[in-house]
C-alpha cells in the first residue's frame, strides 16, 4: 500500500512538474467540449396534455394522426418564422399517457419555443379532429395542461458542463504525456540517485536563486540569507570540507589544505543554470559566520553562462551595501590564478561545457564538488565531468544539489565499502595447547 502511494505522489508531482503541458492539453479539452456543447445545445422539453372523449375508439390511431403532417403544418403558421416541417417531425413527439389523454412534447433550445411548440401542434391536432374533414371522426377534445414551464438543462450550463468534462479528460490525457515524457527523461531528479551516478554523497541541498543579469548577483551578494534548513546544510557541508571556524573557540588551524586555510572549487555544467548560485551562496554563508572567505570566478568553459556572474564581481560594491566584511570577490581569467588567495577558505567558481566538458586553466584547489540542480543533468553528463576533473587532478568529493526535489526523500548520502571481513582459519589441537585452556 505505501508503495502505491508512493507511486501516486510521485506520479502527481511529475504531473505538476509538467504542469504546462497538462494545462495545455486541459484547456484544449475545455474548448474541444465547449465547441461540442455549442454544436449539441441541450434541449429544453415542454409537454401539453390533450384530454378525448371516454368513447375515443382507438387511441393509436388517434396518435398516428396527432403525429401527422397535416396537423404539423397546421402548427407552422403561429410558430416564429423559419419553422418547418422536418423540423417538428424531429422536436415533437405524441404518446398516449392513459386511455383518454395524449402528450405532445417538444424539445427546442429555448423554453419560449419548446412551451409555443407543444401547444402550437396540440392545438393543431384539436382543429383537426375537431372539424368535418377529421380523418377519424368528430372528437371533441379539449386542453388538459398546456405547456407553461419548459424543463431541461439551461444553455450555459450545459456549456459549462461539456466544457468541464472535456477539461477532465484533457487533464488525464495530460498526465498521461507528462508521465510517458518522464519515463524517457533521462535526468536525475533524486538525491540518492545523482549521488550513486558518480559514487559520491550529496553534502548540501537546498532551493537557490536564479538572477538573470548582474544586478540579481549583487543582490545575492548583498543579501542572500538561507533559511533555517538551507543553512544547516551548508554548515554540514563546510564541516564535511573541513573548513575551520565554524564553532566558537576554534582555531584557525596550521595545516595547509583541508585542515586549516583551504581552497574549493565548485565545478557546474553551462546547461545547468540553476547550479551556478550554489558557489555564491556558499560562500556568502561561510563569510556570514565570519570565516574570511574569497569568492573567485575562475575561467569558463561557457563564458555566456557565469558572463553576469563575472560582471557583478568586477565591480566593487556600491556604498551601503550589505555585503558580508569576511567576503571578498574576485574574477580571474585563464590562467590567473596561481597564487594563494588571500582568507581562510577561497570558493572557485568554474562552468565546463555539458556535452564536452573540460577544466579550464585555474589553481588546483583542495577539494572540488559538482553543483547540479534536479532533473538537469544525466548521469553520463556528471560522470564526464568527474572524470575531466580527475583527469586534471580535480578529484571530485561531494555533490550539490540545487532546488531538490519536493518529494524526495533520500539523502543522498554514499555508504562506506567496509572491508571484507578476513576469515579466522582453524587451528589444530594439540596436547599443549589443551593443558593451557585448562
Amino acid at each position: 500500500m505505501s508503495e502505491q502511494a508512493l507511486d501516486l505522489r510521485r506520479s502527481l508531482h511529475v504531473a505538476w512538474r509538467h504542469k504546462i503541458i497538462v494545462g495545455i492539453v486541459a484547456a484544449f479539452g475545455f474548448l474541444l467540449g465547449a465547441g461540442y456543447a455549442s454544436i449539441h445545445p441541450s434541449m429544453l422539453t415542454a409537454k401539453t396534455l390533450v384530454v378525448l372523449p371516454q368513447n375515443t375508439p382507438n387511441m393509436a390511431t388517434e396518435v398516428v394522426v396527432a403525429g401527422s403532417d397535416p396537423v404539423l403544418k397546421g402548427a407552422i403558421g403561429s410558430l416564429p418564422r423559419g419553422t418547418t416541417l422536418i423540423t417538428l417531425r424531429n422536436t415533437v413527439q405524441v404518446k398516449s399517457v392513459t386511455s383518454t389523454v395524449l402528450s405532445f412534447t417538444a424539445k427546442e433550445r429555448t423554453s419560449a419555443l419548446a412551451e409555443a411548440t407543444a401547444n402550437a401542434v396540440a392545438g393543431s391536432y384539436l382543429a383537426l379532429v375537431g372539424s368535418s374533414s377529421s380523418p377519424v371522426g368528430h372528437v371533441a377534445g379539449r386542453v388538459l395542461a398546456p405547456a407553461v414551464t419548459a424543463t431541461g438543462t439551461s444553455p450555459v450550463v450545459h456549456l459549462l458542463s461539456a466544457g468541464l468534462i472535456g477539461a477532465i479528460a484533457g487533464t488525464l490525457i495530460g498526465i498521461i504525456v507528462a508521465l510517458a515524457t518522464r519515463r524517457n527523461d533521462r535526468a536525475l531528479r533524486e538525491r540518492d540517485e545523482i549521488a550513486n551516478s558518480i559514487g559520491v554523497p550529496v553534502l548540501a541541498a537546498l532551493p537557490v536563486d536564479h538572477p538573470s543579469d548582474p544586478a540579481g548577483w549583487v543582490k545575492l551578494l548583498d543579501d542572500y540569507e538561507p533559511d533555517a534548513v538551507g543553512a544547516w546544510h551548508l554548515r554540514k557541508a563546510l564541516q564535511y570540507l573541513r573548513v575551520s571556524g565554524l564553532n566558537p573557540g576554534e582555531g584557525n588551524g596550521n595545516g595547509n589544505g583541508m585542515g586549516g586555510a583551504t581552497s574549493l572549487s565548485v565545478i557546474s555544467l553551462s546547461s545547468d543554470k540553476g547550479a551556478l548560485a550554489l558557489g555564491p551562496q556558499l560562500a556568502v554563508f561561510a563569510a556570514s559566520l565570519d570565516i574570511p572567505t574569497t569568492l573567485i570566478i575562475g575561467p569558463q568553459g561557457d563564458v555566456n553562462t557565469a558572463a553576469a556572474l563575472r560582471t557583478a564581481c568586477s565591480v566593487p560594491p556600491p556604498a551601503g551595501a550589505g555585503r558580508q566584511a569576511s567576503l571578498r570577490v574576485s574574477v580571474a581569467d585563464e590562467g590567473d590564478i596561481g597564487g594563494k588567495p588571500k582568507g581562510r577558505l577561497a570558493i572557485v567558481v568554474t562552468v565546463v561545457d555539458g556535452k564536452a566538458p573540460k577544466m579550464p586553466d585555474t589553481m588546483h584547489t583542495a577539494a572540488s564538488v559538482l553543483a547540479v540542480s534536479a532533473g538537469a543533468a544525466t548521469a553520463e553528463q556528471l560522470a564526464r565531468a568527474a572524470v575531466s576533473a580527475a583527469v586534471d587532478g580535480r578529484d571530485v568529493v561531494g555533490i550539490l544539489v540545487a532546488d531538490p526535489e519536493r518529494t524526495d526523500r533520500s539523502t543522498g548520502r554514499v555508504p562506506r565499502l567496509a572491508p571484507p571481513a578476513r576469515r579466522k582459519m582453524p587451528t589444530r589441537l594439540n596436547r599443549f595447547s589443551t593443558e593451557i585452556r585448562r
